[in-house]
C-alpha cells in the first residue's frame, strides 16, 4: 500500500521512490530461488498486462502460507496442488460469469475505461489527480484505435510545475531535440526525410592508415576531397525534395550550413527511440543511402515549430498522417515525482490498451475475490477427497486480498470483510470495499472497476507459481561450473 524508497548500494547511491510492485522486486537483491519465482511472475504480469504486479505476489504468498499450514498437518503437497487446481478452475469460471461487457455502447465503454484508469491510479502517486490523468490516459489509448503498440504514445517528463500541469497533446508529436543553427525555426507543409547516416566526415577520417605527404598543400587537397564528398552527400539528400532533414546521428557544421543555405530545417541526434517513433508517426522510411530518391517515402506533416515546456525548447510536429500518435507531458516538483508518475501512468496505459482489446470489466474493491472465494467453497462441497481442505485454504487466501485492501487504507479489516462476506452470501456479488469512506458498497454504483484480463492473469499466475513452489521439496546446490583450462 505505501511507497518504498529504493537505494542503490553502488557508488553514487541512486535513489528512487515507488510503489510499483515489479519495479521494487526487480531492484531487490534476493538469493532465495523460491523468491525469484515470485519476482518472475511479477515481471510477466508487468509485461503482459502492466498492472496487478503487487496483487499477484501477495496472492501467491497467501496461497503458499495457507498451503504451508496444510503441509504441517501431514498433508502431501501433491494433494494440495490437486485441490488448488480444482479451486482455480472454479474461481476462473466464477470470474468469467461475473464479467460485464459494454463494448457495443461507446459511451458506456468509455465510462468503464475511465473507471478502470481511476481504480488503477488510486493506489499510486497520481491518486490526488486521478480524474485528470484518467482522462489523459483514456484519450491517448482511444486514439490508438485498438492497437496495443504503446510506442505511439510519447511520454515527455519535465521537472517544474505540479502534476496538475501535465497534459495530453492530442494532435502533435513532441521531439525532445533542438533545430539546427541558422535553420528556419518554423516550417509548414513539411516533407521530412528521416535518416540514419554519418554527417560528420568533413574532416580527415582515414582510420588505421598512414598518409605521407611532402607539403601542407597536399593535406589541404585531402581535406578538400573530404569536404567535396560531404557536399555531394548533402546535394544527394536535397535531391529528394525534402524541406526537413532529421538524422539519428550528429550533423557537423558544414552540412548544417548547407542545409540552412537551402532553407532546409535540420534536426540532429534524434536518438534511436525518437527516430523509430518519428518514422512511425510521420509514416516515413528511415533512410541510410541516398541514391534512389524516387523510391524513398518522405514523412509528411502540416507544421513543425519550436515550443517551450517549462524552461526547455522542444520541437512539435502537428498534423501528422498517423492519427494514432499522441504525446503526454508529465510535470512534477522533482525527478522522483515525475518518474513515479510516469510508472503509474504507464501501468494505466497498459491496462487500458489491453481492455480495449479484451473489453470485459469486473467490479473492483475486493468484490471479485469474495465472489471467487464463495464459488470455490461451493465447488468444494461436491468434492469427496482430501482436496477439500486445499480448496478451503484457497478460498481463505482469496479472502485475504480484501483484508489487505482494508489494512492498507487504515480501517478495521476483520469487521469490513465479515460484513462483506455476509453481503455476498445474500447474493450481492457486486459489493466490495469503498476505501474513501471506509464502508462496503455496490462497486458498480461507485464506479470502481478492474479489467477482466488483469484479474484473470493475477489468479492464473499466482496459482501456477504457488503450485510450482509447492512441488519443490528441497533446494540442491549445484557444483560451480569448472573452468575449461582446469579440465584439460
Amino acid at each position: 500500500g505505501m511507497d518504498k524508497i529504493l537505494q542503490s548500494t553502488s557508488q553514487g547511491g541512486h535513489v528512487s521512490v515507488t510503489n510499483d510492485g515489479a519495479t521494487i522486486l526487480k531492484s531487490v537483491l534476493i538469493d532465495n530461488p523460491a523468491a525469484k519465482v515470485l519476482i518472475d511472475i511479477s515481471k510477466v504480469q508487468d509485461d503482459e498486462v502492466g498492472d496487478g504486479t503487487t496483487s499477484v505476489c501477495v496472492l501467491a504468498g497467501e496461497f503458499l502460507r495457507q498451503a504451508a499450514e496444510l503441509i504441517e498437518k501431514k498433508m502431501h503437497p501433491q494433494t494440495v496442488v490437486a485441490g488448488y487446481r480444482l479451486a482455480r478452475d472454479a474461481a476462473l469460471k466464477a470470474l468469467d460469469e461475473a464479467k460485464i461487457d459494454h463494448s457495443r455502447d461507446a459511451e458506456a465503454f468509455r465510462l468503464d475505461l475511465i473507471n478502470i484508469a481511476k481504480t488503477t491510479l488510486s493506489s499510486k502517486v497520481l491518486s490526488q489527480d486521478k480524474e485528470q490523468f484518467a482522462e489523459i490516459a483514456v484519450n491517448a489509448v482511444l486514439k490508438l484505435r485498438g492497437s496495443t503498440n504503446l510506442d505511439q504514445i510519447q511520454i515527455i517528463k519535465r521537472t517544474g510545475g505540479t502534476l496538475k500541469d501535465s497534459y495530453l497533446d492530442p494532435d502533435g508529436f513532441l521531439l525532445d531535440k533542438k533545430i539546427g543553427v541558422g535553420c528556419p525555426k518554423r516550417m509548414t507543409n513539411c516533407k521530412v526525410l528521416v535518416a540514419n547516416t554519418p554527417m560528420d566526415t568533413d574532416k580527415v577520417k582515414i582510420y588505421g592508415s598512414k598518409v605521407k605527404v611532402d607539403s601542407v598543400s597536399k593535406v589541404a587537397e585531402i581535406e578538400a576531397a573530404e569536404k567535396k564528398k560531404m557536399c555531394d552527400k548533402v546535394d544527394r539528400i536535397l535531391a529528394h525534395g525534402c524541406n526537413v532533414f532529421t538524422n539519428r546521428q550528429l550533423i557537423y557544421n558544414l552540412p548544417e550550413q548547407r542545409f540552412a543555405d537551402n532553407g532546409v530545417m535540420s534536426i540532429e541526434h534524434a536518438d534511436f527511440d525518437g527516430t523509430e517513433r518519428l518514422a512511425l508517426v510521420l509514416d516515413a522510411d528511415i533512410v541510410s543511402t541516398f541514391d534512389t530518391p524516387d523510391e524513398v517515402k518522405l514523412g509528411l506533416c502540416e507544421l513543425i515549430e519550436e515550443v517551450m515546456i517549462g524552461e526547455d525548447k522542444l520541437i512539435r510536429f502537428s498534423g501528422c498522417p498517423n492519427s494514432q500518435a499522441s504525446s503526454i507531458v508529465i510535470r512534477g516538483a522533482n525527478s522522483h515525482v515525475v518518474e513515479e508518475a510516469h510508472r503509474s501512468l504507464h501501468d494505466a496505459l497498459c491496462v487500458l490498451s489491453q481492455t480495449v482489446k479484451a473489453t470485459a470489466v469486473l467490479p473492483g474493491g475486493g468484490a471479485t475475490e469474495m465472489l471467487m472465494a464463495q464459488a470455490v467453497e461451493e465447488a468444494s462441497k461436491k468434492v469427496s477427497g482430501k482436496q477439500v481442505l486445499a480448496m478451503e485454504a484457497y478460498a481463505r487466501a482469496l479472502r485475504a486480498m480484501p483484508t489487505h485492501i482494508a489494512d492498507n487504507a487504515g480501517y478495521d479489516s476483520a469487521d469490513l470483510v465479515s460484513q462483506l462476506r455476509a453481503k455476498h452470501y445474500e447474493g450481492c456479488h457486486t459489493w466490495g470495499l469503498e476505501m474513501d469512506a471506509g464502508v462496503i458498497g455496490d462497486m458498480v454504483e461507485f464506479g470502481i472497476c478492474e479489467a477482466y484480463k488483469v484479474k484473470s492473469a493475477v489468479v492464473t499466475s499466482a496459482s501456477e507459481a504457488a503450485e510450482m513452489i509447492l512441488r519443490v521439496d528441497d533446494i540442491v546446490q549445484c557444483a560451480p561450473r569448472q573452468d575449461r583450462k582446469s579440465v584439460v
